[in-house]
């Protein structure tokens, strides 16, 4: 837990360093993958994690923003169990505004939910909620 604790503080630490993305200004063009998923992973983690949503309390999220592949993308997996197979894969590719959605999260009723809030926050909202 302790990994997870230092790479959602390291992720924060990250994302306000950063200035403005491309897609935060109007008519820009799309930001890089990592962007994304940067704020992504940071909406994921406080709406669905530190809110203490019960839908998400049986997973736990492991960010792999550090990607040699150009795809940057985070994880659920079991709560507890940052090696496990994820359940739910969000996942972007570097130069594309596509955001790729996959896992057997997606095969269950919270799938609607997940993309319902992923879809708002690609959008540039911060709620949690809609």
């Amino acid at each position: 837990m302790a990994v997870f604790a230092a790479s959602i503080f390291t992720l924060a630490l990250g994302a306000c360093a950063t200035g403005p993305t491309d897609q935060d200004q109007p008519g820009a063009t799309a930001d890089s993958g990592l962007d994304r998923m940067e704020r992504l992973a940071l909406a994921a983690n406080r709406c669905w994690f530190k809110s203490g949503d019960p839908a998400f309390a049986r997973y736990s999220l492991a960010p792999e923003l550090s990607s040699f592949s150009g795809r940057p993308r985070f994880l659920l997996v079991p709560r507890g169990q940052l090696e496990a197979r994820p359940l739910l894969v969000v996942e972007a590719q570097s130069d594309s505004a596509n955001v790729s959605v996959y896992g057997p999260l997606m095969n269950e009723a919270l799938a609607s939910r997940i993309d319902t809030d992923l879809a708002r926050w690609r959008a540039g909202a911060k709620t949690c909620s809609a």
